[in-house]
């Protein structure tokens, strides 16, 4: 596949099939994720593969833990404050991602089924934690996990996969720490949900939008 196809047909996958992901694959896809650039090659990520029963048994534990109303406790907390452009499109999808399902704003119980399958990583079979030392530096490594996760995305793509960056799988920490064997030491900063695309299901083929040139590009000749 070719670069600029795999940029551009690649997208978020939110429902994948049951299909396991041959540890090979994920292997290969690894391999080319670690080539990735970080800042002055220090390479400070760390990740944490999880299939099998380890997986569902975090997917057990994050929907229990949502489901009775837990607060979050994540290493990366989400911010409450976004620039109104930001906010603006962060609503738009909102709305897209309901109404593409045939789910009503006001339809309460369908909202909270979606969050409940958002939660237990769409059903992949394969859920990644991306990792970084509780050190210094972490703007830096927050940089460098956001290249490597870029690029396990756009090498998954290319195989047939589909991948998924969910904030939600990162957040309660303590208890994955115990699941996955994290250390201490390290930030769960996310989950990348790794497998086979459900084709048929709409929120896989709804149209996406960007922003245009004009709207980000500043040139100063």
């Amino acid at each position: 596949m070719e670069l600029v196809a795999a940029v551009q047909g690649r997208r978020s996958i939110r429902r994948f099939k049951s299909q396991d992901v041959p540890k090979n694959i994920i292997t290969e896809i690894l391999e080319v994720a670690r080539w990735s650039p970080s800042w002055g090659n220090t390479q400070p990520w760390d990740l944490y593969v999880l299939t099998g029963k380890t997986l569902a048994k975090f997917k057990e534990m994050n929907l229990k833990k949502t489901l009775a109303g837990t607060t979050s406790a994540s290493d990366v907390p989400m911010p409450t404050d976004w620039p109104d452009a930001m906010k603006a499109r962060y609503g738009a999808l909102g709305k897209v991602v309901l109404s593409a399902q045939g789910i009503k704003r006001d339809d309460k119980e369908a909202r909270d089924k979606y969050y409940q399958t958002m939660v237990s990583a769409f059903d992949a079979p394969c859920l990644i934690f991306a990792c970084i030392s509780r050190d210094n530096l972490v703007e830096y490594q927050m940089l460098d996990i956001g290249l490597i996760a870029q690029t396990i995305c756009l090498a998954a793509h290319d195989k047939g996969l589909g991948t998924c960056l969910l904030a939600s799988t990162a957040r309660y920490c303590d208890e994955i720490r115990k699941i996955a064997a994290i250390p201490e030491d390290k930030k769960i900063v996310v989950g990348i949900a790794l497998g086979y695309p459900d084709s048929a299901f709409p929120l896989n083929n709804f149209e996406r939008d960007r922003m245009k040139l004009t709207e980000f590009v500043h040139w100063m000749e």
